[in-house]
């Protein structure tokens, strides 16, 4: 559904929506923002060490030093992605002005759609078990699919249809419960180079994003965009997996990493200038959550190629390890929950996703830190 531009090499730029200005027809867009974020993690955990401990094989792999993450969180007999993500819209309602009635779309942006167990339901949508769940009985409802991108690219599709006048609000929701493709790693990976290790850095999450037009000059959503870099779509790709229910991921994660580096720092640019920001500007920067040692030294180099580094980079995957599509919003619920925010700090979310998909979201954080209990 995201508007996406198939790039090609050495040519790549961003499909840019501003949160003010004008449309293609030249009537003036409406602002957006983010009313409030929710969260759904399952209480089970499963440490790295536990993970490795189960490997078929001796790979004499050191992952929890590879990558820094220490546990993740996995679902239990009876959790799901449906469970999840009606638990995340639940926390998300909890911390709204607006109830269940007042969403006017419900997008579901899951890659794991599993209802009753380890079984994908495709048919009727699963966004519409989870607007009868909490109760959206108004709200048009429907599935997308854009990898680890699909919170990002539901909040986008939200703001493009807010923007233009067509909805006031709306929810983005995901349950991803992904930690069987670990599981189903373990039986096979023999060695660091294998094309699954990145599967045993997976956990499970759900979150939820509502998306509300604004009068605010100052809260509301910069810019949003998305590029796809699809000449690289083959680095990461997923099938049923052989040897275990759900599924397998083989990933080329080294070669994702260097185009991510490559690439990215003109992407962004464009970006930063269509907000009018520059890189040290951003109080916040939440990239996707692959691994720790991979999150700082990408930091790192971007802001080499950008002239600054940054102020901040938020850093959660060694708690809850990669959780697919919901990474940047279980990062921001943490912190909003944590009061790690102060009003007017800048944030701006990074998405690299399977397809290449690119994704850059830049908002401040103002009313939103109110109904998290902030004092300031």
């Amino acid at each position: 559904m995201a508007r996406e531009r198939h790039a090609v090499p050495m040519d790549h730029g961003m499909i840019l929506e501003a949160g003010v200005g004008t449309l293609a027809d030249g009537s003036p867009a409406i602002p957006t923002r983010i009313e409030s974020i929710g969260w759904k993690i399952p209480e089970r955990i499963l440490t790295t060490r536990e993970l490795m401990e189960s490997t078929a094989h001796n790979t004499h792999i050191e992952l929890e030093r590879l990558t820094g993450i220490h546990q993740r969180h996995v679902c239990s007999e009876g959790e799901d992605s449906y469970t999840l993500a009606v638990g995340a819209a639940r926390d998300c309602l909890d911390h709204s002005h607006h109830g269940p009635e007042d969403m006017e779309m419900l997008i579901n942006c899951s890659i794991s759609r599993y209802k009753g167990g380890l079984r994908h339901q495709w048919e009727a949508p699963l966004s519409l078990s989870i607007k009868d769940a909490i109760g959206a009985h108004r709200a048009i409802s429907f599935d997308i699919s854009n990898a680890c991108a699909g919170m990002m690219t539901g909040v986008f599709i939200l703001h493009d249809f807010i923007r233009r006048g067509v909805i006031q609000r709306g929810m983005a929701v995901s349950g991803e419960c992904i930690s069987n493709l670990g599981q189903n790693a373990a039986k096979q990976v023999r060695w660091v180079l294998s094309d699954q290790l990145a599967s045993l850095t997976l956990g499970d999450a759900g979150t939820a994003v509502i998306v509300e037009r604004t009068k605010s000059e100052t809260d509301h959503i910069a810019v949003a965009g998305f590029t796809t870099l699809s000449e690289h779509s083959r680095l990461c790709l997923g099938a049923p997996s052989k040897v275990g229910p759900g599924a397998s991921m083989f990933t080329k994660a080294r070669q994702i990493h260097q185009v991510a580096i490559s690439e990215s720092p003109q992407l962004l640019k464009e970006a930063l200038d269509a907000a009018g920001y520059s890189f040290g500007d951003i109080d916040y920067i939440i990239p996707h959550q692959t691994s720790a040692r991979a999150i700082e030294r990408g930091a790192r180099e971007i802001g080499e190629r950008l002239g600054v580094q940054p102020k901040r980079v938020v850093v959660t995957v060694n708690e809850f390890g990669n959780t697919s599509s919901t990474t940047h919003f279980v990062a921001l619920r943490k912190y909003l929950g944590e009061k790690r925010f102060k009003k007017g700090d800048t944030i701006m979310l990074i998405s690299f996703a399977s397809g290449l998909e690119v994704g850059v979201m830049i908002f401040p954080v103002e009313e939103i830190l109110d109904r998290y209990g902030n004092e300031d």
